[in-house]
């Protein structure tokens, strides 16, 4: 195998294949994820299982740039599914602090570049302050996205039932199918339905359970329409943005040094 071998996936590489990739520029590709309950029908690994499938299949097409997958970060902020079992959450100071030690940890090993995807709904807020805050304190570009957001439009034009992915649903069912039709429970499927949960727009926020938002079940949207069909597809979408993604220069331009230094002031 040579030095800087075809794999993407950091777990699979050695040491000395990965000190290759950092002196080639290599950019480094975090799934920020959860693990919490997806529904009666769906495993708690999803939101895991979604956003590194994309980013692998990503970085596979984006060989040129090069980029290498980390295995997904998959504890995220996930108290409001708390109420239905199965979930393990981080507060945003620990989830901050998990972010900034991948960055440490990157560029003491060389790597200037790191990319964030995100595949949990919960994490968006959160993530898009801790990107701004390591990209300024560590001085490198530090980019975050969520994997249904990059293209939403293509995303949609998938879909029948529901507008983008919302959780448990066609979408996410649809990922499993296709990628692991196996894990997903499908006697379960027809009970899936949750009842009308609270919703008071965009413009106010507050915290809801999901227990508030998705009653008895813990969905949003109808798992029934899913195919592996939709899957394959919804893979193809999502891949094919990340990729553009990884090659558009802008995006990986050093940032600009706020802070004297290019540090954050302590105290």
């Amino acid at each position: 195998m040579s030095e800087t071998p075809d794999e993407v996936r950091w777990e699979k590489l050695t040491a000395p294949e990965l000190r290759a990739l950092a002196g080639r520029g290599a950019l480094v590709v975090l799934p920020v994820a959860a693990l919490e309950q997806h529904g009666p029908h769906l495993p708690v690994w999803t939101d895991s299982m979604i956003g590194h499938a994309c980013c692998v299949r990503a970085a596979e097409q984006a060989r040129d740039v090069p980029a290498v997958v980390l295995p997904p970060m998959w504890m995220g902020m996930s108290e409001h599914h708390l109420p239905f079992g199965g979930t393990i959450s981080l507060d945003y100071q620990t989830f901050h602090g998990v972010l900034r030690c991948v960055c440490r940890s990157l560029k003491a090993q060389g790597f200037g570049r790191l990319l964030l995807v995100n595949s949990h709904g919960g994490n968006i807020d959160p993530l898009a302050v801790a990107a701004r805050e390591l990209c300024t304190e560590f001085a490198m570009p530090v980019v975050a996205t969520t994997i249904f957001h990059i293209d939403g439009p293509g995303v949609a034009a998938v879909l029948e039932t529901q507008p983008g992915v919302q959780h448990a649903c066609e979408a996410e069912t649809s990922f499993w199918l296709a990628l692991h039709p196996e894990e997903v429970r499908q006697d379960k499927v027809a009970d899936a339905l949750a009842g009308p949960g609270v919703s008071a727009g965009a413009v106010f926020q507050r915290f809801w359970s999901f227990e508030e938002r998705a009653p008895r079940t813990g969905v949003r949207g109808d798992p029934r329409a899913a195919t592996a069909e939709k899957g394959e597809k919804l893979l193809e979408v999502v891949a094919a943005a990340l990729a553009a993604a990884m090659r558009e220069k802008v995006l990986w331009r050093s940032p600009h040094a706020v802070w004297e230094g290019g540090k954050l002031p302590q105290g």
